[in-house]
């Protein structure tokens, strides 16, 4: 007598968070990429990983067709990480860059334990390629926060020498 898979409400409600947390992970992503002038190798790899996340997004969209989820639904939650997201784009400031990075290593981390989460889901309720999905997203996410932990001293020295020159603008 083996067990059977369970329901998968909880996949189908964390995937919609997901895509919700991808959204406005993009949004945070387009600001920052905006602002940065002066710091070009973080500005690239922002850029680079915001269209990792356009892409994380539609994988999403994938897992939940994969349920039979109507995806004009979906579309309509992108509210649902909105106060998170504020509250980073809040700590934006005259030491922007820092607080940016610091902001975005944060959430990358969100997003790996989001993605962890979802893999055991998936797994659990016999999706096997809903999991395999949500494991080359935690890759990308694992990549984006390494090379964030990697490059934070050197983002920050690099603030820090441009802040002594009041002629430079430090935060962009």
């Amino acid at each position: 007598m083996g067990t059977q898979p369970q329901s998968p409400k909880h996949l189908e409600d964390w995937l919609r968070d997901a895509h919700a947390m991808e959204k406005q992970a993009e949004k945070m992503l387009e600001s920052q990429a905006s602002r940065l002038e002066h710091y070009p190798q973080l500005k690239a790899r922002i850029e680079q990983h915001l269209i990792e996340t356009r892409g994380q997004a539609e994988k999403i969209e994938q897992c939940l067709s994969l349920l039979g989820t109507d995806l004009s639904a979906v579309k309509d939650l992108g509210g649902k990480l909105a106060a998170f997201g504020q509250g980073m784009a809040g700590m934006m400031a005259s030491d922007e860059v820092v607080k940016g990075s610091l902001a975005s290593y944060a959430f990358e981390h969100f997003e790996i334990a989001s993605y962890k989460a979802l893999i055991q889901a998936a797994e659990k309720v016999g999706k096997p390629e809903i999991a395999r999905i949500c494991e080359a997203i935690l890759k990308e996410e694992e990549a984006m926060a390494e090379w964030l932990s990697q490059h934070l001293d050197d983002t920050t020295r690099q603030f820090l020498e441009r802040s002594e020159h009041d002629d430079l603008q430090a935060k962009t």
